[in-house]
């Protein structure tokens, strides 16, 4: 297209339009639960939505909390780290689910021939991280096992993996699509219980959310970054390996077979697309279901430290409206 002198001079002389600065903080170190931020960045579809997006590394601020203090547009949280915010009264909201599926397990090595069965989980030594969601969770599957919950904690942190490999101590909890990938990798022997298959309900993970205030004043930018969000998220299921790359290109990780390895269990076991569920779509009854558990199980609780009463609906916790599907 040409274009006649006149029009020519008034376009060199227009500004250029500005992309909008938007800011998301992660919920922890990168890792292939965030692989869709990376690809929509990548592939240029935040740019192309008028967007300039900086994903922010993990501090020791909790997403949650920087998204509450207004310091950043978006988070990506936790199911539990989103939960206990929002009860707790942060005008938050979600508009995101990563995973359909938990990733979530509880695990102990293969050699131990004392543990069969979440009941035998009694007198043991279990390594964690120090939260009531961990107690609230394995006291449920030991009692739904027919077992008394009377077992050890060390709070260990990521060092639970390592205590658990030499025999230290007899279980911990892992994540399936990281911990147990690198558990392979690394030729342990390990098997697993899964929460859901013991009394707890099975949640959908990785929360992406805005202020609630954000959503009211400005829902056309909120619609364009989760849209290229989304666009980033459903190519990376179609395309494990290449997201995989893309990840490993944008981040710094000592074993980048872990990342190749994690998206193809991701992949496989269709915790991005688990071809029911459009991808990233929130499930109502199983964050009412989930939330009503951490309620009723007195991991929720206020500032005072008094567990909070279930409120009876949660539907406003979450806003999908930005999906065109």
């Amino acid at each position: 297209m040409k274009l006649a002198p006149l029009a020519l001079a008034t376009w060199l002389a227009a500004p250029m339009a500005l992309a909008e600065d938007i800011s998301i903080a992660l919920d922890w170190t990168l890792n292939t639960n965030h692989v869709g931020l990376i690809v929509a960045q990548e592939k240029g579809w935040y740019a192309d939505a008028g967007l300039d997006v900086e994903i922010l590394p993990y501090t020791d601020s909790a997403s949650t909390a920087l998204l509450a203090a207004g310091a950043v547009d978006f988070a990506y949280m936790t199911a539990l780290g989103f939960m206990t915010a929002k009860a707790g009264g942060a005008e938050i909201i979600a508009l995101w689910a990563t995973m359909q599926r938990e990733a979530g397990r509880l695990v102990y090595n293969t050699s131990n021939a004392a543990i069969s069965r979440p009941a035998d989980l009694q007198g043991k030594v279990y390594a964690g991280f120090g939260t009531a969601w961990e107690a609230a969770l394995i006291s449920t599957m030991i009692e739904n096992d027919g077992g008394v919950a009377d077992y050890e904690t060390v709070t260990l942190g990521t060092g639970a993996y390592e205590a658990l490999a030499n025999g230290a101590v007899d279980f911990t909890l892992e994540v399936a699509t990281w911990e147990g990938v690198n558990s392979e990798l690394l030729g342990r022997e390990q098997s697993h219980f899964e929460y859901s298959d013991y009394g707890v309900p099975e949640p959908q993970g990785g929360y992406i959310g805005t202020l609630t205030s954000t959503l009211q004043a400005d829902p056309e930018t909120v619609e364009a970054f989760m849209e290229a969000t989304r666009k980033g998220y459903v190519w990376a299921a179609a395309h494990p390996d290449e997201a995989a790359e893309m990840l490993i290109a944008a981040g710094d990780f000592p074993n980048e077979d872990l990342v190749r390895g994690s998206m193809r269990v991701i992949a496989a076991g269709g915790y991005l697309d688990n071809g029911k569920t459009p991808v990233g779509m929130i499930d109502p009854d199983r964050l009412a279901t989930m939330a009503k558990f951490l309620y009723d199980s007195g991991v929720l609780r206020g500032a005072d430290g008094s567990s909070l009463a279930w409120p009876g609906d949660v539907s406003g916790w979450f806003d999908q409206g930005w999906r065109e599907d």
